[in-house]
């Protein structure tokens, strides 16, 4: 199974986690998207990741933090007991901690980044607000830990499962399908008919398979009704997301990803 995941820190009825799953066509050169699910508590969306025997799945959240940042705090330099620390320490003292990192440096400068935000467009893991991706990190990737899963350049467990997680972006193609458009808000008043519109342009071109990625949409008509309905993006994130995983699975062992990233901050994939 691949999976495609837009991810809540602390999820809600209103601003649940959602999951795409779906599978590859039999020409390979596309996927199928099958469910569309939503999970309104950290747990339920743990325990279902457990649950499936077999995935290959795209997060959309940082799997690490920059290796400066790690450094200059004199946090573990291995990943597993980087990820196992940062568990430990509660959201305030997360805060505290990067609030003052970024309070030493200049203007232009404040935060720390990982070498894959250059490639992918994407906001430094350490950022709190805005989206609070520190938050992401620190609710996600210890419950994906829990399942076994391998994560390629950052971890393979003594045990080895059948999962597979990787650190998607869905921003990273949206932008290439329709450059800097807006396309989803959680703001009712933003919900605009603009924003629709920028939402079946993204659509309509990930279903003609027009990236770099060559990999094409299979959904129904019903479905894709669903995703621009979806005004808040979740459904076409986790869709996205579901595209990004589904390239990467045609390219293991290594899923796509360079040769030679930082084994403690990871990378994202097709970036």
């Amino acid at each position: 199974m691949l999976l495609g995941c837009d991810f809540s820190s602390a999820p809600t009825r209103r601003k649940p986690i959602v999951v795409a799953t779906g599978s590859l066509t039999q020409a390979g050169s596309a996927v199928r998207l099958d469910e569309l699910l939503s999970f309104v508590s950290l747990q339920a969306w743990g325990d279902w990741l457990a649950s499936q025997p077999e995935w290959i799945g795209a997060f959309d959240f940082p799997f690490s933090l920059p290796r400066e940042l790690v450094e200059h705090l004199g946090w573990p330099i291995t990943w597993p007991e980087l990820v196992a620390h940062y568990a430990c320490l509660d959201r305030a003292e997360i805060r505290r901690l990067f609030a003052a990192f970024c309070a030493a440096r200049p203007v232009g400068g404040k935060f720390a980044h990982r070498a894959t935000d250059g490639p992918a467009g994407s906001s430094s893991s350490m950022k709190w607000v805005n989206p609070p991706v520190a938050y992401m990190l620190h609710a996600g990737v210890p419950r994906l830990l829990a399942t076994g899963a391998t994560f390629p350049g950052l971890h393979v467990p003594t045990n080895e499962t059948n999962r597979v997680a990787l650190e998607g972006y869905p921003g990273l193609l949206a932008r290439e399908l329709i450059g800097r458009h807006s396309y989803k808000s959680d703001d009712k008043a933003r919900q605009t008919q603009e924003r629709r519109a920028a939402r079946a342009e993204l659509v309509a071109r990930l279903v003609r398979g027009d990236t770099r990625l060559a990999f094409s949409l299979d959904a129904t008509p019903a479905q894709i009704e669903m995703l621009l309905d979806d005004a808040s993006g979740d459904a076409v994130d986790a869709v996205l997301c579901l595209v990004q995983a589904a390239w990467a699975s045609q390219r293991a062992p290594g899923f796509g990803l360079p040769a030679g990233i930082d084994p403690l901050e990871g990378w994202i994939v097709t970036a």
